[in-house]
């Protein structure tokens, strides 16, 4: 490949479709979803209608077959939705991606044919709301622990426990429940080790019920958080994922495309801030000077600038070698949302130090992209539990250290 060549290549927007992509989403963005970021923020509402508008646009379905309603699109096209939308609501983009991660991708890669059939279609359209339900009261990362039980009886299993944290879980105030929602449950033990299994709950299976909604969050207030109730949730056999056990090996198909658009909405929250703070800085003078002729501005901007191109061109890259239906790089995709969520979070900090008391205020939009972000850290994995697995990964591997 020759240096001309190589200068042509847009690791951000790698092909035709990539481009049309996000200047579709980024429109979508401007005129639909940034009039109302403030508002359903301040209030602690999920815009619904707005959602499935996300499905008209094939969204929802991004990853998946058109075999089953989806558009066909690659990791990169996944990353870059998810970097578009954050830019402007990380709170509705996070449910976004509770759906069309969590539940339609983890669904598609580790569901039956007839299952898919079914139940695809619905939410690659967003007719229904999906979810994904594994944490619970007193467990979060340490999966093997938890409580929610799956018990066979004839031609049903029978499902009791609660779930905690589940975003979209939801999809009103009224407490109307997600339309289908990805259960993991312990079906059993093996060896002393507890066999997690995965089954497709959907909103008509008496038993399944929303517990409380939890408010008052620090951020992501546009999306939906709840407690889901399983009492003596009957659902088919037909609505377990291949076989029982099989929990772990459908977690580690999917954890690989759910950290890295995690890692891109930290990129849209850094993009946003930096745009603003560098702004600002232009216009706003001290002394008879713009603030950005400071020393103290330019750390601040000069250093989130490099951090954000950094973390980007991570994400890009990791994004353009995964292949959706042969995961294998958990080095990487812990690596990018372990660096680009501190890095998100860090630069709407300063957007914030930068502009002072406006800064502070709901009308400049960086004080709820920095309450945002801290949720980046925490959810989807905690940067705790990207440091370990790192570690564990490269002292079973020290070649990958290139």
């Amino acid at each position: 490949m020759t240096t001309d060549e190589l200068r042509q290549i847009d690791l951000f927007n790698p092909s035709e479709e990539h481009k049309m992509l996000r200047a579709a989403v980024r429109e979508f963005v401007v005129r639909e979803v940034e009039p109302q970021a403030h508002e359903y923020d301040r209030k602690e509402l999920f815009n619904l209608p707005l959602f499935r508008k996300l499905g008209e646009m094939g969204l929802h379905g991004i990853t998946i077959s058109s075999e089953y309603g989806g558009s066909d699109m690659d990791a990169v096209s996944a990353v870059i939705a998810h970097e578009e939308l954050s830019w402007s609501d990380p709170g509705f983009c996070l449910a976004y991606l509770a759906h069309a991660m969590l539940c339609v991708n983890n669904f598609a890669q580790n569901g039956e044919e007839a299952q898919k059939k079914r139940i695809l279609p619905k939410l690659c359209s967003g007719e229904w709301v999906g979810a994904m339900a594994m944490s619970e009261p007193h467990v979060g990362t340490d999966v093997l622990g938890m409580l929610t039980t799956a018990v066979a009886d004839g031609d049903h299993y029978i499902l009791n426990g609660r779930k905690m944290w589940i975003t979209n879980g939801t999809i009103d105030e009224k407490g109307t429940p997600a339309d289908a929602v990805l259960v993991y449950a312990k079906t059993g033990e093996k060896n002393g080790r507890a066999q997690i299994s995965t089954f497709m709950v959907e909103k008509e299976h008496a038993g399944y019920t929303v517990g409380q909604k939890i408010k008052d969050k620090t951020g992501m207030r546009a999306s939906n958080t709840a407690e889901l109730v399983f009492n003596d949730c009957r659902v088919p056999r037909s609505a377990l994922l291949g076989k029982e056990g099989d929990s772990l090996h459908h977690m580690m198909k999917n954890l690989e495309i759910e950290r890295l658009t995690l890692a891109a909405m930290s990129i849209g929250i850094a993009k946003r801030s930096l745009q603003i703070m560098n702004q600002y800085a232009r216009d706003r003078e001290a002394f008879g000077k713009p603030l950005a002729s400071f020393g103290q501005i330019q750390k601040y901007i000069g250093e989130s600038y490099a951090e954000y191109m950094s973390a980007k061109t991570y994400v890009y890259d990791t994004a353009r070698k995964l292949d959706l239906n042969k995961p294998g790089n958990r080095l990487d995709t812990d690596g990018v949302k372990l660096v680009a969520a501190t890095m998100g979070k860090n630069v709407a900090d300063r957007a914030i130090q930068v502009m002072g008391g406006y800064g502070y205020v709901g009308e400049y939009n960086v004080e709820r992209l920095w309450r945002d972000a801290k949720l980046i850290e925490i959810g989807g994995g905690t940067i705790e539990s990207h440091q370990k697995n790192i570690t564990r990964d490269l002292a079973k591997n020290p070649e990958l250290i290139l």
